[in-house]
């Protein structure tokens, strides 16, 4: 497999298909790099070079007690790109990924990067605060922290319904979806996941957004279960300063999925733009 190592010791599992422009992809919680199977395959058979990481903790990256936390997962994406010389790449964020990306840049800066993409992604911040009043209760991510705890199996066939939008009246379930979703999630470790639902939910991104100079493509469906789009896309379109928003109408959490051909051809759009 391949991998990086990074400066606490920590071993991080990647993929790197093809040698065209660098289009690096990282992943929503609790998934790991085959989240992104639909962009890669596609991107890769248009020319583009695609690499995507198992985030610490996650996948088939090393399981650490430490690091798990935005500030490490940056730095672990830099780690990736400076071990593999990256230039001019475009950065693509889901959910967590989202918040990692704009992380990355707000915490390294655009050196490396041409482009960015924010798909369902958490920023500016999903908890409620003085800043976002209308965020969500800590409550709601408490709950979330108990069902990693009681049954983390179950917990992920559970939230993959919602996420993909398999609740709705007129969705098409796939039951293959819903074990991709749960056997990716289980691939990963318990630790660092639940570590994680503290980085996703809480953690102000909007420092980050202003400092995403290049341009910066966000999409998010607006019947998003998992992330509203009242309180994540919208705000990020307004303090990102190069930012474009697209708004899938009826499109859940899980759209580079469910949506997957709409997603392909936007990104390929804003790659060759």
């Amino acid at each position: 497999m391949n991998t990086i190592t990074t400066k606490d010791g920590t071993r991080l599992f990647y993929k790197d298909w093809g040698t065209g422009r660098p289009v690096v992809f990282s992943h929503g919680w609790p998934l790991n790099a085959d989240a992104w199977d639909a962009q890669m395959l596609f991107l890769a058979q248009k020319g583009f070079r695609v690499i995507a990481h198992d985030r610490r903790g996650h996948g088939r990256s090393d399981q650490p007690a430490h690091g798990n936390d935005m500030d490490t997962y940056a730095d672990d994406l830099a780690a990736l790109l400076d071990a593999l010389d990256i230039q001019g790449a475009t950065l693509v964020g889901h959910s967590t990924g989202g918040g990692e990306v704009a992380h990355y840049i707000g915490r390294h800066g655009t050196g490396r990067v041409a482009k960015a993409v924010l798909i369902g992604a958490v920023p500016p911040t999903m908890a409620k605060s003085a800043a976002y009043p209308n965020g969500l209760p800590l409550e709601v991510f408490d709950g979330i922290r108990k069902g990693v705890a009681d049954n983390r199996s179950q917990f992920y066939q559970d939230l993959a319904v919602p996420f993909f939008g398999f609740n709705r009246p007129d969705a098409k379930v796939s039951q293959g979806t819903i074990d991709a979703f749960w056997a990716q999630g289980m691939t990963g470790g318990i630790l660092g996941q639940y570590a994680c639902i503290k980085e996703f939910s809480e953690v102000d991104y909007t420092e980050d957004l202003k400092k995403m100079t290049v341009p910066t493509l966000i999409l998010h469906g607006d019947d998003d279960q998992i992330v509203p789009i009242d309180n994540a896309a919208r705000l990020s379109a307004e303090i990102a300063p190069n930012a474009t928003l697209k708004v899938y109408p009826g499109a859940s959490h899980g759209m580079c999925v469910v949506n997957a051909d709409q997603v392909n051809a936007d990104l390929l759009a804003f790659l060759n733009a």
